[in-house]
């Protein structure tokens, strides 16, 4: 009797420990970017800025980003630091199911940008890599942005 009173007892505390444990982060980068081990740097690109436009207008290309199934790179538009337009650079398309979860997930998570007016999106289930790469690339557009 003792026995299974030590174990639930040691079990309830287990489960309380682990509920309490936050999920592992990846550091955060200058401009609140988040990398991962499978991102590479490249140069930012911005179009459609200059002085004499407001800041936050134009179309901004984020960077590229390599995920497991391939590189995701998105650009935004932005007018008066409110996005208006999304749209995807390159995205996996080695093979029909990497270009049939594009064409599912894409869309999705555009609306999802433009209706967030931001990158703080959820991901798309069953397209969890490229939703990553498509929301690291459009912070990257919207650090440009300085939004």
């Amino acid at each position: 009797m003792r026995r299974a009173v030590l174990a639930s007892t040691g079990i309830s505390a287990l489960i309380v420990t682990l509920l309490a444990v936050k999920p592992h982060q990846f550091p955060v980068l200058a401009g609140g970017v988040t990398r991962t081990p499978t991102t590479s740097p490249s140069p930012h690109t911005p179009t459609g800025t200059s002085s004499g436009s407001p800041a936050g207008t134009g179309t901004f290309t984020g960077d590229p980003i390599d995920t497991q199934y391939g590189t995701v790179q998105v650009a935004a538009t932005l007018q008066a630091g409110k996005i208006t337009a999304v749209k995807v650079l390159q995205a996996p398309n080695q093979n029909g199911r990497d270009q049939q979860i594009a064409a599912y997930a894409l869309p999705r998570l555009t609306q999802e940008a433009i209706g967030a007016q931001s990158a703080h999106i959820d991901s798309v289930s069953g397209a969890s890599y490229t939703s990553q790469g498509y929301i690291q690339s459009l912070q990257s557009a919207l650090d440009q942005a300085h939004v």
